[in-house]
């Protein structure tokens, strides 16, 4: 009996101590992570970017075979160059091999600068030390890519849209240029003497040439450009007429080709045909910046795009640029592609038709090119504008081609500031004003056309409450009623009509009609004041001077432009629109009574017919045409003798229809001892008699 008791103990001792054996193992093994959730791990190692975490999954053979800097860097490389932004895999299946590993099949998808790569692929882990390590191969990252294989990304640039005129005429497109450079096996053995010529004629500095010609890439062989220039045409040679600037052309490629070594070779590139004509207007493009780049997190560029810098060329960008192709590619050693793996195809940019009248924007420069000005020219009746002229003015073809220094030193430097945009800008209105003045006081019924102020005269102050201040004006003439006031642009009868509208009353106004607020046009635009910041008109002096555009009154021309198309309009203003596609709409409506609108219009004419108008001179034979003239101060003081004085003119047609409807405002600077507002009057008058305004 003893003995058999000893031997169930001893059975049930065996049976306990396997089942704790059995226990044990099988807890062991529940806390071995499974090869297909490794495998998920690893994956989200590489979206993190963490490599040194990837490689700290391999096993010791495939760390054998690879060194950590090794491993990392060929894993970077590739993810990071095409963009592996998200990596989502799909376990399909695990099996088991007769060694103890174990095979994950699994599909992943890639997201990358070239859109999805998808495609099948197989882990293999194997047991070391009780846990589960990665089985690594380059083919891991793609199931063809061998060692000495690589993965290629190449983008395809889009060809960027051109911008257009009203008629079709190219303001900004690609274009051929001459690209000048030098072959250091052809020049001369002391080449220091063609390098002084070649800096000479190019307008460069000799340092800037030698430092091309060092560089580490260039070859006795290699053509090294120095500047582009604009490409001389046979056909500019071939005209009854050479013109001026193509003789400059001429001149500076025959003293080029005397130089030894010089080579002319032609380069596509984005070309502005209107040059200073539309600078300020169309902009440039130039190569994108580090920190342009930088800031580029949906990776739309690369360190070779250009990118529009200023005008229209960056407003429409976006459109412009198109979306730039990327394909990736399976590449071995000597760069034959294997396998495409991935690829988005380029999106050209998208063309800008405008407004435009080159013809006319053209006529505009002419007459202002040596001035300090802006004109805008509109159809009042629709919106479109036709021209939009600053000046003076530069070439916008310079900084493409790559401005020099010198050149943009002397471009910035300048005094009458070329590189200012002078539309965009706001001037002091002087006598420009006036009538709106007036339509501003009919429409709230502060004062009649036929209301007398009074006596006329030169001078003329409120009150004792002003002091010693006065109002002056020009000339005297009978019956100070609205008309004549607007005639003879008489600065008393508009400072009253100010004052009888009240300062409460005349600010509310002028908001209505878009004071102080921010312009709808494509073109950011500085906002028209009537007084500095946030600050109203404070004293009655003030407003009395506001009345004839002086004070702190500031309009913007394109703003001027529409409140004058009040006056065509019935008494509501046009929103100016600069692309073709765009629609008419009126940006405030009703904002002058048509009775306020009949009226200042009658008057307006009378501007022109009225010999004693101030317009008179601008008066075109068989034309009816309605302005206004100003010129406004700027000085220090009412009794400063060394301030400078602005141009106004503001001129429209008022019984023209839709089609040949046209309103023309310019403002030019520094018309003292110029003839004040008559100078604008003359250079407008040949602007008009030359587009042929009906």
């Amino acid at each position: 009996m003893k003995k058999r008791w000893i031997i169930l103990i001893i059975v049930l001792l065996l049976i306990l101590s396997g089942g704790t054996f059995f226990y044990f193992k099988w807890h062991e093994n529940k806390n071995i992570k499974k090869p297909d959730e490794l495998l998920q791990t690893y994956m989200k190692h590489i979206e993190k970017q963490d490599y040194s975490s990837m490689y700290d999954m391999l096993d010791q053979s495939s760390k054998l075979n690879y060194t950590k800097e090794k491993f990392i860097t060929r894993n970077q490389k590739i993810y990071e160059g095409i963009g592996a932004t998200t990596v989502k895999i799909r376990i399909d299946s695990t099996q088991d091999v007769s060694d103890g590993s174990k095979v994950v099949a699994y599909h992943t998808t890639l997201t990358t600068y070239a859109g999805e790569m998808n495609f099948d692929n197989e882990a293999t882990f194997v047991k070391e030390d009780k846990e589960y390590r990665l089985e690594w191969d380059d083919n891991l990252i793609y199931p063809k890519l061998g060692k000495n294989d690589k993965i290629r990304i190449t983008n395809v640039e889009a060809k960027r849209g051109s911008i257009y005129d009203c008629n079709g005429v190219m303001l900004a497109g690609e274009g051929i240029a001459s690209s000048v450079g030098l072959v250091p096996g052809n020049m001369s053995k002391d080449p220091s003497l063609d390098i002084e010529q070649l800096a000479k004629l190019l307008n460069v500095s000799k340092e800037s040439i030698e430092k091309k010609l060092s560089a580490s890439w260039v070859k006795k062989d290699s053509f090294v450009p120095i500047k582009t220039i604009p490409k001389l045409e046979g056909s500019e040679l071939t005209v009854d007429k050479i013109s001026d600037e193509t003789k400059e052309k001429k001149k500076l490629q025959d003293g080029l080709l005397t130089i030894k070594g010089l080579k002319i070779i032609d380069v596509k590139t984005r070309v502005y045909p209107f040059a200073e004509k539309m600078a300020h207007l169309i902009g440039y493009v130039q190569n994108i910046t580090k920190e342009e780049l930088d800031k580029d997190k949906e990776h739309i560029y690369d360190s070779n795009s250009q990118i529009g810098k200023v005008g229209l060329e960056s407003l429409y960008e976006d459109r412009l640029r198109g979306t730039r192709g990327v394909e990736i590619d399976l590449v071995n050693s000597d760069g034959t592609t294997k396998e495409v793996l991935a690829a988005v195809l380029a999106e050209d940019g998208a063309d800008i038709h405008l407004t435009i009248d080159s013809d006319i924007q053209s006529k505009v420069y002419a007459q202002y090119k040596k001035d300090k000005s802006a004109t805008v020219v509109m159809n009042p009746k629709t919106g479109a504008i036709l021209a939009l002229v600053s000046t003076p003015s530069y070439d916008d073809n310079e900084f493409i081609r790559g401005i020099s220094s010198e050149s943009w030193k002397k471009l910035s430097e300048d005094e009458d500031k070329p590189m200012y945009n002078r539309f965009r800008a706001t001037f002091v209105p002087g006598s420009s004003i006036k009538p709106i003045i007036g339509a501003i006081g009919l429409t709230t019924s502060k004062f009649s056309a036929t209301e007398s102020f009074g006596k006329s005269a030169k001078s003329w102050t409120k009150d004792k409450s002003w002091g010693g201040y006065k109002v002056t004006t020009l000339h005297t003439y009978d019956n100070m009623i609205l008309k004549n006031a607007l005639i003879y642009s008489d600065n008393i009868y508009f400072a009253k009509a100010a004052l009888k509208i009240g300062s409460s009353s005349f600010m509310k106004e002028l908001e209505k009609i878009g004071f102080k607020e921010s312009y709808p046009f494509d073109i950011k635009l500085t906002a028209s004041t009537y007084a500095s910041g946030d600050n109203k008109i404070k004293s009655s002096i003030q407003l009395a001077d506001s009345g004839y555009g002086q004070g702190q009154m500031l309009v913007n021309p394109v703003h001027m432009a529409s409140i004058y198309s009040a006056f065509v309009n019935e008494g509501s203003m046009i929103t100016p629109f600069i692309e073709a596609k765009s629609e008419s709409s009126f940006y405030k409506e009703n904002v002058f009574s048509k009775d306020a609108v009949n009226e200042i219009v009658r008057d307006l004419i009378q501007v022109i017919e009225d010999k004693h108008g101030t317009a008179h001179s601008g008066k075109l034979k068989g034309v009816t045409l309605a302005a206004k003239t100003g010129t406004s101060e700027i000085k220090a003081s009412k009794g400063d003798k060394n301030g400078t004085e602005l141009g106004w003119y503001a001129v429209f047609t008022p019984k023209a229809d839709v089609k040949d409807s046209l309103l023309m405002v310019s403002m030019v600077e520094d018309v003292k001892d110029r003839g004040g507002s008559a100078y604008v009057v003359g250079k407008a008058k040949k602007i008009l008699e030359k587009v042929g305004v009906k």
